[in-house]
């Protein structure tokens, strides 16, 4: 007899929300036990929103200048590694697409007088370079931080592979991440001092190799801790966890999407450190939990921020879904797309909306001092640019007071001889 009720249940829901099939906020409900007190629903899956452009996150100086500071700290690296401080332009100029260097790298470095010296060296005549002291002082100022914080930089690294499948991460994706979590260059190549008994290296699919992490206890994800801290969250299974929102200004959106979201605040939150196995994929839940993955990710970062093309490459080890892009579009309340720089960009917004919400990487401070300093070239190469221009009119001056004194010269000389 039960069992005919839960039929005539289904059935009456079904030709209920029957009228609704086509609508966004349809429900393909797979009736469950009675027991269960959570359905993965399906609802709205072709929800789009606008992008609205955020001229305050279009100017976040440290973000944007990220992309022409890396290959900057690239080249830096090379010259502070060598023993004499100074290298020859032929020891990197073939190094341009390895160091990320858009342009030939002589042309580059020149670019950059507050940072990189120009000097002739001893053979050949050949341009050497070496760092200014300003950029010196700066490269002391990191490699303390890299030494008094490697414990941070290893639990950042840490958390990123435990948010993987499988808690193993390619040897070259983690050298593609390493900007992005302020690892320095040769973090992997020193296992020893850099790493600690619960990292080990193993071979994996295709041939790679990859660095693999035994899960010894629960780990939190900052969304969970600043619910804790807030009396709203209590470590228990299935809980629901509201995503700090932070919308557009004159955002408006439609009855229909405000309900939507409102929903969505309330489904359970699936910390990005829990198995993912026994989601359905194109659920509500599994949505919110890709959320919530983007969110952990870019927390871990160095400016909060990553080149939407660059998290591509994590979809298949963190279980990502092949249209990852359109959950930044959908939630536009937690992520800013910028197109400057000829890239998209995306960045968190709670880490600059709410400052005590998201601990500040470590390296971000010395990272704004190279920027800085990258700053004074601009004003180097004007200087220059002027004091040539000067020099010119000068030597044009000078040129001009010649012919002048040649050719009154002349003109006294035949007056002379016109009188005689």
């Amino acid at each position: 007899m039960f069992f005919n009720f839960e039929k005539s249940a289904a059935r009456t829901i079904r030709q209920l929300l029957k009228p609704f099939e086509k609508s966004i906020f349809s429900f393909k409900y797979k009736i469950p036990s009675l027991a269960f007190s959570h359905i993965q629903r399906h609802s709205y899956v072709n929800v789009y929103m606008k992008w609205k452009k955020e001229s305050y996150y279009d100017s976040i100086e440290h973000i944007h200048q990220s992309i022409h500071l890396k290959p900057i700290i690239a080249l830096k690296n090379c010259i502070a590694q060598d023993p004499n401080g100074c290298i020859p332009i032929s020891a990197v100029s073939k190094r341009g697409l390895q160091l990320d260097v858009p342009m030939k790298v002589a042309r580059f470095m020149r670019q950059y007088p507050s940072i990189f010296e120009e000097f002739t060296g001893p053979k050949y005549n050949l341009p050497w370079f070496r760092l200014t002291s300003e950029a010196a002082e700066i490269d002391k100022d990191e490699k303390r931080v890299y030494e008094e914080c490697r414990e941070d930089l290893r639990s950042r690294l840490r958390k990123m592979i435990l948010m993987t499948r499988e808690n193993v991460l390619p040897l070259k994706i983690i050298q593609g991440m390493q900007w992005y979590l302020g690892l320095p260059d040769d973090f992997l190549q020193y296992p020893e001092q850099n790493l600690d008994e619960s990292f080990r290296f193993v071979e994996m699919e295709d041939g790679l190799k990859g660095l693999a992490l035994e899960r010894r206890e629960k780990v939190c994800s900052v969304i969970e801790k600043n619910a804790m801290k807030r009396g709203l969250y209590f470590g228990g299974p299935m809980e629901a966890i509201e995503f700090p929102f932070f919308p557009p200004k004159g955002l408006r959106l439609k009855r229909k999407i405000e309900n939507w979201l409102h929903e969505f605040q309330k489904l359970p939150y699936i910390s990005p450190y829990d198995d993912l196995s026994n989601l359905d994929p194109n659920s509500d839940i599994a949505e919110k939990r890709l959320v919530g993955v983007l969110h952990e990710l870019l927390s871990l970062f160095v400016e909060h921020s990553a080149e939407r093309k660059k998290l591509f490459c994590l979809k298949k080890h963190f279980g990502l879904p092949q249209k990852v892009h359109k959950a930044f579009e959908r939630h536009p309340h937690m992520f800013y797309l910028s197109f400057r720089n000829k890239t998209c960009t995306v960045i968190l917004k709670e880490a600059y909306s709410n400052e005590s919400a998201i601990e500040k990487h470590p390296l971000l401070r010395v990272r704004k001092k190279y920027i800085k300093l990258m700053k004074e070239s601009e004003v180097i190469l004007r200087n220059r640019r002027m004091n040539n221009r000067f020099s010119n009119c000068s030597a044009k001056l000078d040129l001009d007071s010649n012919d002048l004194d040649e050719r009154g010269h002349e003109t006294a000389v035949s007056s002379v001889e016109q009188v005689t």
